[in-house]
C-alpha cells in the first residue's frame, strides 16, 4: 500500500514507496510489541522524521496537483488522523516513562551543589578574614600643626637664605633683617645703663662723705657739751663769790653770759647732727631712685638685645619652608606673613563614621594607604578618639531641636600617628590617606 507523503498532517502531493513500506513495517512492530518501551518509539520518530524531511523540498518545487490524484490524497486525509492519534498517544506513553532530570544527571546536579557550597563558605571567610576584623575610610587626610613664619620687628630684608618647599633643620636661619638700627639701640641702652651705675656711686659717695660730717658734728657736740660743764661751774663760782661781795658783779655776768653761750653752742652742734642724719636718708633715697632707674635701662638693654636677636628668624623645628613671600630688599613689618612652616611631625586625622568606631580603641594597629604614592605601604596607631562628632566643634554646629530632624551619620575624627614616615617624598597636610585599622 502506498501513502502519500505528508508535512504537518497535510499530503506533499507525492509519494515515496520505499518510505511507506518502512512506516508500515515500523507500525506493525510497534503494535506487535507496544511493551518494549523507548527504543522502539525513538526509531519511529526518526523515520517520520526523515519521511517529511525528504517531503518538505518536494511540496516546495511542486506548483500544482497531478491529475488523477485526487482519489489518493483523500485517502492519505483519512489515514493521516489516525496515525496522528497513536504517534500523540506514543508520545505521552514516552514522556511518563522518561526520567525527570536530576534523575537523569545526578552527579551535575551533586556538583552544582558543592560549588554553590564551596562559594558561600568562601565568602564567609573572606568576610571574616579581610572585611570583619578591620574598619577602612577614604575620608582621612595628613594633617599638622602649620605655622605662619612673621618678624617680630621690621625692618628691611638683607638675606633669605631658604627657598620654597626646602626643608630646614631647627635653629637654621630663615630670614634676615638689616640690624644697624638694632644695634645703636642696644648701644644707647648700655650707655643709659653706665650713667646709672656712675650716679649710684656717686651717690654711695656722697653718703660716705654724710657719714663724715655726722662724725664731725657729733665731736662738736662734745665739744660744746665740754665748754657748757664748764661755763656752768664757772657762772656758778662768780655768782657765789658776787653774793659773799668778794667778785664783782660784772664778772658774774660775764660768766652766765659765757654760760648761755655754751648752751646755744651745744643746741647748734646736736642740730647739725640730726641734720647730717636726714641728709643720709636722703642721699639713700636718690641712691633707690637711681637703682631702679639702673634697673629699668638694664630691662631696655635686654630688650635691646632681644630685639637685635628678632633681626634674625631662625627655625624652631624640622620642616619644610612653604609658601615663601618674602624676599631680600622687602620692607618687613612686624606681624607680617613671610612664608608658612610645616612641621616634620604629621598624623593622620580619619572621620569615621559614628558605627565604625564601637570596637575601635588607642594603640590599634592601622594600614595606611596613600593616594599619592599607592605603592608605599605605612603602618600607623591609633592616638586618640575625638569625645564628640566633627560638626559639634565647628563654626556653626548643628541646631537640632529647632525645624525638622533628619538623623544622619555623624563623623568621628580619629588621630593616627606614624612613627617612620617616608623621607624620600614629599608628604603634607591635607594629602589623601585611606586607613585600615584592624580592631577585632
Amino acid at each position: 500500500m502506498h501513502c502519500p507523503a505528508t508535512l504537518g498532517g497535510r499530503p506533499t502531493g507525492r509519494r515515496f514507496p520505499m518510505f511507506d513500506d518502512q512506516r508500515q513495517a515500523s507500525e506493525a512492530a510497534a503494535r506487535a510489541r507496544p511493551a518494549d518501551g523507548r527504543a522502539e518509539a525513538v526509531d519511529r520518530d526518526v523515520v517520520d522524521r526523515d519521511v517529511l524531511d525528504l517531503g518538505r523540498p518536494t511540496q516546495e518545487r511542486e506548483t500544482a496537483r497531478k491529475p488523477g490524484a485526487d482519489g489518493e490524497d483523500q485517502e492519505a486525509d483519512q489515514d493521516a488522523p489516525k496515525e496522528e492519534t497513536d504517534d500523540g498517544a506514543d508520545d505521552q506513553e514516552d514522556e511518563e516513562r522518561r526520567p525527570n532530570i536530576l534523575r537523569r544527571h545526578p552527579f551535575a546536579f551533586l556538583l552544582g551543589a558543592l560549588a554553590v557550597v564551596a562559594l558561600c563558605v568562601g565568602v564567609f571567610f573572606y568576610w571574616l578574614l579581610y572585611m570583619h576584623p578591620y574598619e577602612s575610610t577614604d575620608d582621612a587626610f595628613v594633617d599638622a600643626r602649620s605655622i605662619s613664619i612673621q618678624p617680630k620687628v621690621g625692618g628691611y630684608l638683607v638675606d633669605v637664605p631658604v627657598t620654597d618647599n626646602q626643608h630646614v633643620e631647627a635653629g637654621q636661619i630663615l630670614f634676615q633683617i638689616y640690624q644697624r638700627d638694632y644695634q645703636i639701640a642696644l648701644e644707647q641702652a648700655k650707655a643709659q645703663v653706665e650713667a646709672d651705675e656712675a650716679a649710684i656711686k656717686n651717690i654711695d659717695a656722697q653718703i660716705q662723705a654724710q657719714y663724715a660730717n655726722i662724725d664731725v658734728s657729733k665731736a662738736q657736740v662734745a665739744t660744746a657739751e665740754a665748754a657748757l660743764k664748764f661755763a656752768q661751774e664757772d657762772a656758778a663760782r662768780y655768782k657765789d663769790l658776787a653774793e659773799r661781795g668778794s667778785g664783782s658783779i660784772q664778772q658774774s655776768q660775764s660768766a652766765t653770759s659765757t654760760l648761755q653761750q655754751r648752751q646755744a653752742s651745744l643746741q647748734s652742734a646736736n642740730a647739725s647732727v640730726v641734720a647730717a642724719q636726714k641728709q643720709i636718708g636722703s642721699l639713700q633715697a636718690q641712691k633707690a631712685s637711681t637703682q631702679a632707674q639702673l634697673a629699668r635701662d638694664k630691662a631696655q638693654v635686654e630688650q635691646a638685645e632681644l630685639n637685635l636677636g628678632y633681626t634674625t628668624i631662625r627655625s624652631v623645628q624640622s620642616g619644610r619652608v612653604v609658601r615663601l613671600t618674602g624676599g631680600i630688599g622687602q620692607l618687613a613689618q612686624a606681624g607680617q606673613t613671610l612664608s608658612t612652616f610645616v612641621p616634620d611631625d604629621i598624623w593622620v586625622t580619619a572621620n569615621y563614621k559614628e558605627t565604625q568606631i564601637t570596637d575601635m580603641r588607642p594603640g590599634q594597629p592601622v594600614d595606611i594607604a596613600i593616594d599619592a604614592y599607592p605603592s608605599r605601604k605605612i603602618h600607623g596607631t591609633v592616638a586618640s578618639v575625638q569625645p564628640g562628632s566633627g560638626t559639634a566643634f565647628s563654626l556653626l554646629p548643628a541646631q537640632n531641636a529647632t525645624g525638622n530632624y533628619v538623623k544622619v551619620t555623624q563623623r568621628i575624627p580619629v588621630k593616627i600617628v606614624v612613627s617612620d614616615w617616608p623621607t624620600d617624598v614629599s608628604i603634607g597636610p591635607g594629602m589623601s590617606i585611606v586607613p585600615t585599622v584592624t580592631v577585632r
